[in-house]
């Protein structure tokens, strides 16, 4: 079992960039529980795709899938584990080819790590229940938060409506 450090920041209702890399940086916001299974077990249960992008930090290509022009109500879920990670109301058409959110749907769902991979200085997000990857966080979102979460459609679940 992996143990994991608390880090509290002051309580906003919004999350910032400022909070991000705080986290990325200082370690990450406690999850609500943990699901651990090892790589032939996640080999099990995805497809080579599902495992490349989500396990193996991987990318898909860019306007490959048809969540990026669905914004109906619900919540969108990891593909992995079923955590619920984004509402479909903080989505919004980023025209950049991957679906994008302004705001996970609690701060410890989410986890956020450096990324300097391909010569590049980015924040990686990776689901903080089972550490899938997801994708990226950006500084260049809309208002009020000015974030925006650029994810992988294959790690994402579309969940049904809830009261």
């Amino acid at each position: 079992m992996t143990e994991h450090k608390e880090h509290h920041l002051p309580s906003v209702d919004i999350l910032t960039w400022n909070e991000v890399t705080h986290w990325a940086t200082h370690g990450n916001p406690s999850p609500p529980f943990r699901v651990e299974k090892t790589e032939a077990q996640w080999r099990e249960l995805l497809t080579d795709r599902q495992f490349r992008i989500t396990r193996l930090k991987g990318t898909e290509r860019a306007h490959s899938s048809e969540l990026c022009q669905l914004f109906e109500p619900g919540r969108y879920e990891c593909l992995c584990c079923g955590t619920e990670l984004f509402d479909a109301a903080t989505k919004y058409q980023s025209h950049t080819g991957w679906p994008s959110f302004t705001q996970p749907v609690s701060p410890g769902v989410v986890a956020y790590h450096q990324d300097t991979s391909h010569g590049m200085h980015r924040i990686e997000v990776t689901c903080n229940v089972c550490d899938a990857h997801l994708g990226h966080v950006f500084p260049d979102g809309p208002e009020p938060s000015g974030l925006r979460f650029c994810i992988n459609a294959v790690s994402l679940h579309k969940g049904p409506v809830r009261d």
